[in-house]
Order: structure tokens, then C-alpha cells, then sequence
């Protein structure tokens, strides 16, 4: 469980970041966190993983408080993948990138190796071990990212618009991931998005607005609120586009064209 209790934090004196924000994460659950930008849900990714510290309010993991003494410990359960893969590469191939964490964690060789092994295989890179990063597709160096985390043994893995760089084919093997993660490996996934296709899938959203938190719920219960994601300056997916339209229209009574639709809804 993580809770976000009343936080506040603010780059500058003027403005803040993030107003008063709180939420909790159960175990095994896929959050996503949908705002546009300036919305105060990156600010939020950094406040999870200790990169910035709360002005006001407090982090829990697991009912310990996310603070200078606990942060190691609490980093060696959570794992975050940024938006710009570049930024995350320190190894000069893909096996050197995974091994540089694992090195400073004082793994045996012969661990580290199988791990790098068992978890490049469950990403589909283990053929690139020794490619080097300018090789890599985004969606590659994502999925590199990714492997490191679960090297690491992170039960939380949060991916901060780990997919708006991505061209479509890379942003559909993410999203595939991301799910096998979530379904398979019962990993808690948080994903920071403006991607709402992405959002749809997961288990719970919070909707950001100006550093306030202005909506939480399951996906279908927020894309019905049509005025927040507006307002929000989000846009509907097309599915759910096509079925707030219908709903308008005496086709409503329809219950087999209604059926289709939300079918349909639910395998994009």
C-alpha cells in the first residue's frame, strides 16, 4: 500500500506544484494518473520516488514513512521509468546498463548474470545484450528500462509518459508489457500519462488539474465525466467518443448496438 497524504510541494514561492493531494495504491493495482501538461502528475512521480521531498504532507510505504533514513530501503521496492529513454542509459551496451545497478548492490556475478538473462527474455531483448543504446528504438530502450527495474526486484514499477515519444508500434509493445507486468507478475504499475487510451486499461485513475487532484475513480466511472476531461484539456479515446454520441440518440435503446460498442471499448 502507498499512501500520499496531503502533499504539497512548489518549485518556486509563488506557485505550487502540487495542492493538497491525496490517494492511496493498493498492492497489485495499476493507477493511472491522466492531467495535461503543468497539471502537477510528474511532480508527483518525483515526490514518489524520493527525487524531490514533500513541503507539506507525507509519503508511506507500507505504513513507513518515505523520508532521508527509510528512502534506500523504499527505492529498493520502487522503480521508475521517464519519459526520454536516453536519460536513463549509464552502460555502454544493454548488458552493462542492466548490470550497473545490480553491481552497486553487490550482487555475485553469477546472480547477476541469470538475472539480466531472466529478465531480458521476459522484456524480448535478451538477443541485444550487446547493442549499444544510439542501436535502440525507443520502445527498446523502454523495455531496457524496464528489465533494469525488474532486475532490481521492484514490486512497484511507475512509468512517467514512458510512451509519448514512442512512434505507435512502440507505444503498443509498452502498453503490452506494461499489462503482462500488471496481470502475469502482479506488479503494482502507477502510470503518469495523457495517453487516455493507456489510462483506460488500468484499474483506477486520478485526474490532475492545475496541481489539484479533481477526479478519482475506475476508468469507465471517469470517462463518463466528459466536462472534468474537457476542462482538463483531455480528450476522450474514440471508443468512448463514439459511445457518448450514441447515447445522446434514441439508439441509447439499442441494447445489442450499445453491447457492441462498449465490446468494443474494451479491446482497444
Amino acid at each position: 500500500m502507498i499512501e500520499f497524504k496531503n502533499v504539497k510541494f512548489s518549485y518556486n514561492t509563488k506557485d505550487r506544484a502540487v495542492k493538497d493531494v491525496s490517494f492511496s495504491v493498493a498492492d497489485h493495482e495499476w493507477l493511472s494518473i491522466i492531467g495535461h501538461n503543468g497539471s502537477g502528475k510528474s511532480t508527483i512521480a518525483k515526490l514518489l520516488v524520493g527525487l524531490i521531498e514533500p513541503q507539506a504532507g507525507e509519503i508511506l510505504y507500507d505504513g513507513v514513512k518515505l523520508e532521508e533514513k527509510t528512502i534506500n530501503d523504499i527505492r529498493h521496492k520502487v522503480g521508475i521509468v521517464f519519459q526520454n529513454p536516453d536519460n536513463q542509459f549509464v552502460g555502454y551496451n544493454v548488458l552493462y546498463d542492466i548490470a550497473f545497478g545490480l553491481e552497486n548492490k553487490q550482487v555475485p556475478r553469477s546472480e547477476m548474470l541469470e538475472l539480466i538473462h531472466k529478465y531480458t527474455k521476459l522484456v524480448d531483448m535478451e538477443e541485444y545484450l550487446s547493442r549499444e543504446p544510439e542501436t535502440l528504438s525507443g520502445g527498446q530502450k523502454q523495455r531496457v528500462a524496464i528489465a533494469g527495474i525488474l532486475a532490481m526486484n521492484c514490486d512497484i514499477v511507475i512509468l512517467d509518459e514512458a510512451t509519448s515519444m514512442l512512434d505507435p508500434e512502440g507505444t503498443e509493445e509498452i502498453i503490452a508489457l506494461i499489462e503482462e507486468l500488471h496481470t502475469k507478475y502482479n506488479k503494482t504499475i502507477i502510470t503518469i500519462t495523457h495517453d487516455l487510451n493507456l489510462a483506460l486499461k488500468s484499474d483506477h485513475i486520478l485526474v490532475m488539474k492545475e496541481g489539484h487532484l479533481i477526479k478519482e475513480g475506475k476508468p469507465e466511472d471517469i470517462f463518463e465525466e466528459r466536462d472534468i476531461l474537457l476542462s482538463s484539456n483531455l480528450d476522450m479515446p474514440f471508443s468512448l467518443k463514439a459511445i457518448y454520441e450514441v447515447s445522446k440518440t434514441e439508439l441509447n435503446n439499442n441494447k445489442e448496438l450499445m453491447d457492441a460498442l462498449w465490446e468494443y471499448r474494451s479491446k482497444m
